[in-house]
Formats: structure tokens, sequence, C-alpha cells
């Protein structure tokens, strides 16, 4: 369930008849509970909607799930071989690592071809070899 760039998970109380839903991928705590699917989907809508209401009254932004970066600490002669096989594609390191995670992750590939379609460098797929 996604709704503003917020997923969320869901499980079900068997015993209470209800199911609980959580905002992932934040570290704030946004909730919501309903009795039915339909239910479930307005109540996510509306958590979602008063914790940006909420931050807005405070004057802060709301966390965002993802910035799009990471860091990612490793040993200097991976850090080369991750250079060299980049180079070797032809594309950055970001486009290289970008490329591995969509194809072994399985999910972003859409992003990549919407910043190819606009001529985004970052977007260009290089050929990997295993």
């Amino acid at each position: 369930m996604t709704y503003k760039g917020y997923s969320a998970k869901v499980t079900y109380d068997a015993d209470a008849k209800v199911l609980h839903g959580e905002v992932i991928g934040l570290r704030d705590v946004i909730t919501f509970q309903a009795t039915s699917v339909e239910g479930l989907e307005g109540a996510f809508r509306d958590s979602v909607d008063d914790y940006l209401a909420w931050c807005a009254e405070l004057g802060q932004g709301p966390e965002r799930p993802y910035a799009g970066r990471f860091l990612v600490r490793m040993d200097p002669s991976l850090h080369r071989d991750l250079a060299l096989a980049a180079e070797r594609a032809g594309v950055s390191i970001n486009a290289f690592v970008v490329a591995c995670l969509e194809r072994d992750v399985g999910v972003g590939r859409e992003h990549g071809a919407e910043r190819r379609a606009r001529g985004d460098p970052e977007g260009a797929t290089p050929t990997l070899a295993r």
C-alpha cells in the first residue's frame, strides 16, 4: 500500500478481527487500523494526511521515507574493482551500482527507464557481466 510516497505493511489480528497497518521506512511512527480492506485504505490515507498536517502545524518538514542516497562502506579493493567495472561498462559508479541493484533487487526498473527517456545519463543501464 502506497500513498504520497509513504508505504505501509499490514498485519491481521484474527482474535480482534482487525487489520493493523504501519507506515514503514520512517523513524516517526504512523499507524492505522480498520476492519475491512476498504476501511484500511482510507485509514492509511487519513493517517498520512494527519501526519503531514501535524508536521505543518509544528513548522517542520515531514520525514520522507527515502532520499535516494545512501553511503556504502567497503574494502578498498572492492571499491577499485567496482570503479574498474563501471569504467569498462562506460558509466559512472553510481549508474553501475543502480543497475546492479535494479537487476538483483528487482525493483526500480521503471525509474531507470524514466530517467533514460529524459536523457539523464545516470539512468543509463550498463551491460553487466557476472
